[in-house]
């Protein structure tokens, strides 16, 4: 650019060089050949006036006045044409002095057109600074993004590997739980065990000393054929309640919870085939001419049966604990929320329930009550109320002494 500025600056000058010498010139012309004919005027003059005095000096005859006026007009003349020599040569003089002003209002705008590149020339310097700044601040900017990014992420790498470790620091402390569960679950059924064993010796001294009455049996035999009557036309009808409960499920995608149900809805329809091919021996059944010698008491209201109705409603604690574990665990897998009653199974609870010994409802209520705790246990899959042993899901013998506080009568 600096280039480009000088070269116009040298053309410039050079123009207004040629434009003076051009000036000059015809001057020059016109001024000598003013100077060569003013020697031969002169000349001519000198010799008029020698041809004049000589004749003069002869004859010296008198003067006119008359021959005068030629030689006042020939000064006349020459004065004119000084005078129009000097009106020419100022005329030049102020050509000249016009061209130099132009020369010089040139040479100002050359100058001010300089003044102008190197005033664009800095701002676009000064632009490209602020560009570069920019750029540069932009650059910072981005690598204390990247900066900041990789920050975050050493951040989040730690944050994972103490998750990691608290992970696998509560996984051990729940193995060691479980353990010690095991351990006390172990201990507990050790001490079920002998607990009926001693139970079911004093049935046994029980049941020689005391039997009920012929008319008593019957008594419980037509009761228990009522029972069976309702239990059976109850089937029917839940029949068409778990037909709708599983379309729910499948709309729901809840798949988990779908097969676990197929699988309780089948052991029913097991329980009801056997039910309808069965035939009971009344006369030969335990039961039915054993003395009640058992009490226990439900909603502020005592009840009585024998070792038998005892046994049955132990089983209707343990069938619901492992129910409801499933159904906790098919809803866990699905994600679903936590919920034991829009259960099927809980609201079945006859699961494992054959119609005889103990009224339905009565089946019914500590299913249920074990029902609740399993889908606890399953949900949150953990052994708070129960244990897992050989396949099969057991509630504890305390929790199972505490829903069901069965008190001997002898």
């Amino acid at each position: 650019m600096n280039v480009n500025i000088l070269n116009r600056m040298v053309v410039v000058a050079a123009i207004g060089v040629g434009s003076l010498v051009g000036m000059s010139l015809p001057t020059h012309g016109r001024q000598e050949p003013q100077q060569e004919q003013q020697p031969k005027q002169d000349q001519k003059q000198q010799d008029k006036e020698k041809k004049k005095q000589q004749p003069a000096a002869k004859k010296q005859p008198p003067q006119d006045p008359n021959k005068q006026a030629p030689q006042g007009q020939n000064k006349q003349q020459q004065q004119d044409q000084n005078k129009q020599q000097q009106q020419q040569r100022a005329q030049e003089q102020q050509r000249v002095q016009q061209q130099q002003d132009l020369n010089k209002q040139q040479q100002q705008k050359a100058q001010q057109q300089q003044q102008i590149n190197q005033q664009q020339q800095q701002n676009q310097n000064k632009q490209q600074q602020q560009q570069r700044a920019q750029e540069q601040q932009r650059v910072q900017q981005q690598n204390a993004q990247q900066q900041e990014q990789i920050k975050q992420q050493n951040q989040n790498k730690q944050q994972q590997q103490q998750r990691a470790q608290e992970q696998q620091r509560v996984q051990q402390q729940n193995a060691q739980q479980q353990q010690q569960r095991a351990q006390q679950q172990q201990w507990q059924r050790d001490q079920d065990w002998q607990q009926r064993v001693q139970q079911q010796r004093q049935q046994d001294q029980d049941q020689q000393q005391a039997r009920l009455s012929q008319e008593r049996q019957q008594q419980l035999i037509r009761e228990q054929q009522q029972r069976l009557t309702q239990y059976s036309q109850n089937l029917d009808q839940r029949q068409r309640v778990w037909q709708q409960h599983e379309a729910a499920l499948q709309q729901q995608k809840r798949m988990a919870q779908y097969r676990y149900q197929q699988e309780y809805v089948g052991h029913l329809r097991e329980q009801h085939t056997r039910l309808l091919n069965e035939r009971h021996d009344y006369n030969n059944d335990p039961y039915f001419y054993t003395a009640w010698n058992y009490r226990y008491n439900r909603g502020g209201r005592y009840y009585e049966t024998n070792q038998y109705g005892a046994n049955l409603l132990r089983e209707a604690v343990n069938y619901g604990y492992e129910q409801g574990f499933l159904a906790g665990q098919a809803d866990r897998q699905d994600r679903w929320r936590y919920n034991y009653q829009d259960s099927y199974a809980y609201q079945d609870a006859n699961y494992g329930y054959g119609g005889y010994y103990v009224p339905q409802g009565e089946y019914n209520y500590y299913f249920r009550q074990g029902f609740r705790r399993g889908y606890e246990d399953g949900y949150y899959s953990r052994y708070h109320y129960g244990s897992y042993s050989s396949g099969k899901y057991t509630i504890l013998g305390a929790i199972l002494g505490s829903i069901l506080d069965m008190q001997s009568l002898r």
